[in-house]
């Protein structure tokens, strides 16, 4: 797992900046309803798609949270509201919130009943009819059939922790039913070879390969022998899913 302390410095640079937030914000608010008048976005980060939620819905008041203290201390500068706090303990009381979202949280965590807690989280501080709304299938949105994804194959984890069917089920149990979905392009995410095995080598597909011993050191040999080294692959088209609660 990468330290997001240090990462923080340099997250939003290296992922998509303010295009890829937008269209995140954008399919977002889409998903909510009219209604909603507070939002807690969970896991957070820099706070650059809270932030574009926030502008986008003027009469929403919008906080965000995460457990690292580096990505939140750049939220603040972003938001304002931020709290330091595990996805799994929110310092919130029950039935608080009219919408939670967690973009780009549910595949970080591959520790056994993270996702479940997580996900019983939102349930548990959303007001009766608050809409809870979460990325999904995160990594398999990169697969877009290129050369890159055929060197991956091999290496790949084998269950996502924020796969579709295991994150309906977890919304089941704490009383949550799938209201709606949307996609949206990961602006600047189309991965090169170069920057696929600089990826590796900093540790950033831990929630997608499985590497082993001196795995890491062959899946870099065979992006090496790619062509077009610098040249990006097709941006993936991530997907939300949004939850009601009964």
């Amino acid at each position: 797992m990468l330290d997001y302390n240090h990462e923080a410095a340099v997250y939003d640079e290296t992922r998509g900046g303010l295009p890829r937030a937008e269209a995140a914000a954008t399919a977002v608010l889409g998903l909510l309803p009219d209604t909603a008048r507070s939002l807690l976005d969970v896991g957070c980060g820099t706070g650059l798609v809270t932030g574009r939620i926030a502008a986008g819905r003027p009469g929403l008041r919008v906080t965000g949270s995460d457990a690292a203290h580096g990505m939140a201390a750049v939220a603040r500068q972003r938001v304002g509201a931020v709290v330091l706090a595990d996805a799994r303990r929110l310092p919130v009381p029950d039935a608080a919130v009219d919408a939670v979202t967690a973009v780009w949280l549910l595949h970080l965590l591959r520790e056994a009943g993270a996702v479940r807690a997580v996900v019983a989280e939102a349930a548990r501080v959303l007001r009766p009819g608050g809409v809870f709304v979460t990325t999904v299938d995160k990594d398999a949105a990169h697969d877009v059939g290129s050369d890159i994804d055929e060197v991956f194959a091999p290496y790949l984890a084998p269950t996502p922790a924020d796969g579709t069917d295991l994150v309906v089920a977890h919304a089941a149990e704490g009383g949550l039913e799938v209201l709606g979905e949307a996609f949206f392009t990961g602006h600047g995410q189309g991965r090169s070879p170069v920057g696929a095995a600089r990826g590796v080598r900093r540790r950033y597909y831990t929630s997608r390969l499985a590497l082993p011993g001196d795995a890491a050191e062959r899946l870099v040999r065979e992006l090496a022998a790619l062509p077009d080294q610098d040249r990006e692959r097709a941006d993936p088209q991530y997907r939300l899913l949004a939850f009601r609660r009964r």
